[in-house]
This record gives C-alpha cells, sequence and structure tokens, in this order.
C-alpha cells in the first residue's frame, strides 16, 4: 500500500502558532511504509511529528516531509506483573493512561498534557512535577526501535549503544525516527491523587518551601504570579502531591478505584480569537483572582489524575485564546547555587509587565544522562507569552543571555527563537551530538526547522 502523500504541502506550525511552515505530510500506517518515507524523503529531508504540542517549530519541517506518527498507534504488549508497556511511538499518553490504569499501572512521567505521543516524549525528552525523585521520561525506557537517516532500523539500547540512545533522549528527532519503544512503569493502588496547596507570598517564601518540604512529595508545581510586584514579586500558589492509596478514598469512591475519569471537557476555544485578550489587565485581574481563590493552607485533598496532572486539557485548542499572532511559551533552568540569577529574571518579568498566567516554577532533581535533554539540578520556570508584545524578541534574548551567563539552559521542546549562539553556550555536549548526527545521518535525510535554525 502506498504512503498517503498529502496533495501538496500544507502549513505547520507548532503549538504555539507563532512560526508556519509548509511542508509534505504523510502519516505512515506500518513500519514500512514509514521507512519508505524515509528513503524517499528528498533532499529537504524527513521529521517526525506527533500531537504537535512542541511549542516551536522542532516538528517542522519547510519544503519537506513531516511524518505523522498518529498513525502508528498499537499497543504491542503489556506485562502486568512487571510493569512493563512496549507501543508504537505514536501512542499517546492519554491512551496509556486508559488501558494501563485499570491494570493497577501509570505512565512514569507526564508532562502538564497527556496528549504526548510516546516518541515525543523520548525526542523532547519530557519531564513532569516529579523530576526531583523520578528524571526524565526517557530514564525509563528501556529500549526503543530508531528508524535511522539511511532507512535502516535497529533496536537500541542504554547498555548496548548507549550514546546514540542518550543522543536520542532529548535530541528533538533529529537522530531519527522512533518507531516503538519498551517502557517501565509505576503501580499505583488508585486513580486518584492526594493533594496538599498553599499560598506563598513572595518567590523566597516559595523558594524556601520548595526546598524543605519537596522530598516528602512526588509531585511538586508551583504557579506564579508574575504580574505582582514589589513585596509580592513571585507570589505564588504551591501544589503538591502523591498517588492517593485506596484506604485515603470516600466510601463512593472505592468501588471502581482504577477507573480512569478525563475531567469534562469543555467546547473547544474558538478557531478565531481576537488579539489582545489576553493582555495585562486581563491577565493581572485573572492572577489576583486566583491566588486569593487558593487556599492559604489545605491538606490531604482527594483530587483525581486528570484534574492534578492536565488541567489544560479540559479546554481543547487552548492555544487559540492567545489569537491569531500565537504564544511563545519560555522555560529555562538555573542551577542551585544561581537563585539570584532567578530572582534577577523573575523581577525583570514582573517589571516588563508580562502577561503570563499560565508560569510555573519547579524544582529539578538529578541531571539526566541525555546529551541535549534539558533538566539539570536547579530551578525551572516556565511562561507563556503573547508573541505579539512590543519588544519581546529582544527582552527574551537578554533573557537568554542571563540565563547562560548563570550556567543555565532553555528548553528546545519549548523554543521558537534561541540564537545558535547561545545554543552552544547552554548545551555542552552540542559537538558530540553534532558529531554522532553526521555519523547515523551524513546526508541529513533527518532534519528540521530547529535543526537549520540552530545549526544542530
Amino acid at each position: 500500500m502506498p504512503v498517503p502523500f498529502a496533495a501538496e504541502a500544507v502549513p505547520v506550525t507548532g503549538w504555539g502558532r507563532t512560526a508556519p511552515t509548509s511542508a509534505q505530510v504523510l502519516r505512515p500506517g506500518s513500519y514500512e511504509e514509514a521507512v519508505r518515507a524515509v528513503r524517499e524523503c528528498g533532499g529537504r529531508g524527513a521529521i517526525a511529528r506527533g500531537l504537535g504540542r512542541a511549542y516551536g517549530d522542532a516538528a517542522q519541517n519547510a519544503g519537506g516531509t513531516v511524518l505523522d506518527m498518529t498513525g502508528l498507534d498499537r499497543i504491542h504488549e503489556i506485562d502486568a506483573v512487571g510493569g512493563l508497556v512496549t507501543c508504537d511511538a505514536g501512542v499517546s499518553l492519554h491512551r496509556l493512561m486508559q488501558v494501563l490504569l485499570p491494570l493497577g499501572w501509570f505512565v512514569p512521567v507526564t508532562p502538564g498534557t497527556r496528549y504526548v505521543t510516546v516518541g515525543g516524549a523520548i525526542g523532547a525528552d519530557i519531564h513532569g512535577k516529579n523530576h526531583h525523585l523520578s528524571g526524565s521520561f526517557t530514564r525509563h525506557v528501556r529500549a526503543f526501535e530508531l528508524l535511522t537517516g539511511d532507512g535502516e532500523t535497529r533496536v537500541v539500547t542504554p547498555e548496548g549503544e548507549p550514546d546514540l540512545f542518550w543522543a536520542t533522549a532529548g535530541g528533538m528527532g533529529l537522530t531519527g525516527v522512533v518507531l516503538a519503544a519498551t517502557i517501565e512503569l509505576l503501580p499505583v493502588g488508585t486513580a486518584f491523587m492526594t493533594v496538599d496547596t498553599e499560598r506563598a507570598t513572595d518567590l523566597d517564601d516559595l523558594m524556601a518551601r520548595l526546598a524543605a518540604d519537596d522530598h516528602r512529595y512526588r509531585y511538586s508545581v508551583a504557579w506564579v504570579d508574575l504580574l505582582a510586584r514589589g513585596a509580592r514579586t513571585g507570589r505564588a500558589v504551591l501544589t503538591r502531591g502523591d498517588h492517593a492509596p485506596l484506604d485515603a478514598l470516600p466510601p463512593r469512591l472505592r468501588a471502581d478505584p482504577l477507573a480512569f475519569r478525563p475531567a469534562t471537557r469543555l467546547p473547544a476555544a474558538p478557531r478565531f480569537t481576537p488579539g489582545g485578550l489576553l493582555g495585562r489587565r486581563s491577565v493581572g485581574l485573572f492572577n489576583a483572582f486566583w491566588y486569593r481563590r487558593a487556599p492559604r493552607e489545605q491538606r490531604g485533598r482527594i483530587q483525581r489524575l486528570s484534574a492534578f496532572f492536565h488541567p489544560l486539557d479540559g479546554l481543547p485548542e487552548w492555544n487559540r485564546v492567545y489569537g491569531p499572532g500565537g504564544f511563545v511559551q519560555y522555560q529555562f533552568v538555573v542551577g542551585y547555587g544561581e537563585e539570584d540569577a532567578l530572582r534577577r529574571v523573575v523581577r525583570r518579568i514582573a517589571s516588563r509587565r508580562c502577561p503570563s498566567f499560565l508560569a510555573v516554577l519547579k524544582r529539578f532533581g538529578e541531571a539526566d544522562p541525555g546529551w541535549l535533554s534539558f533538566p539539570v539540578p536547579g530551578w525551572t520556570l516556565a511562561l507563556d507569552i503573547p508573541a505579539g508584545l512590543p519588544g519581546l524578541a529582544a527582552f527574551l534574548d537578554e533573557l537568554d543571555d542571563e540565563v547562560a551567563a548563570a550556567g543555565g539552559r532553555v528548553y528546545l521542546a519549548k523554543d521558537a527563537r534561541l540564537r545558535p549562539d547561545v545554543l552552544a553556550r547552554m548545551y555542552p555536549r552540542l559537538d558530540d551530538f553534532r558529531e554522532l548526527r553526521a555519523r547515523v545521518d551524513p546526508h541529513r535525510a533527518i532534519t528540521s526547522d530547529l535543526a537549520r535554525r540552530l545549526g544542530v
């Protein structure tokens, strides 16, 4: 059966909707079709794409081929005793939760959306609220099948080919196309969480609370009000939790404790939303309301998994609310001992009055082995900013320099505008990655807009 080519090039963009380019989109339905697509992709090459949740241009390929991997969506094997699943790269974390939770297993790492494919989770080496204890996603991957630029496939393990394995982890799809993977799972007793919530009066108060108690929780995240200034700069709502045991549930929830029940989904955001909806005034009002409605201190609340991990999934296409100009998500990390750098960046964002209502701070644990993996031990802040904010590009360039000077880095899965010279300062194994990529794909059959922009 032939690979289903699009009739002509179509626009492709990241979740931030800031830099669309056109590509021929293919949706292989078998490994053989994926192999043929890579072998026949032409001079502009090919890049894999999952559910489109990379915010920038990592899954775009102007003038070339984009492989929509969601057609490869089979779950091949579940070891319900040992806690392992083997599945195609196009399987989403949502699907894994649907299938695995009734068996008493959960994905080891999930980001803020469950609409991420397994292949995308490996390519971006995604992290979640539990990085301080569990690390990133690929740390829990036993093996994956990789289609390299020469059109050949191989099974890659951290023991057998450690360089290729850890270059692929966080390598933004540039070492090849992940076709399938085997993943270690987390045992759970219910599909609920026990959650503690508290308010922090400013950034220093927040960091002190995180540093003192994070080891007691599997999951931890703080929403930060980046429009608050003065003595309130960095005020936040801190939410931490763990998987609820059966005896923690009220009787009405014990009848079917492992059923996966996503939160009620609202109607999708309108396709055409006017620009300027999320300005300083509207976001400022929202942030003040959100901070004040949070409890000063609440312990042991029972919450559904979907509400704790993925609240935004309840609003389909929420990225449209930023209007036709889209938005930039800026996420960086600075190491422990560089708290002054974090304070300076937060003060600069607050002084600049960046209207961000999706700003979160987390602590990272041990660095992951991936050559271009984002997390290093330290503090990570992520924020969404309307792309049309005047002077935004120059302002973010200044923040890049501040972060790099502190030994930090930005997250490539969120990036759409980083300068190549700054990338080299942030990722010390970049040259090693380039050399390996040249060996496994000398003709650059696997490439992307991000790769060309940054010279990876």
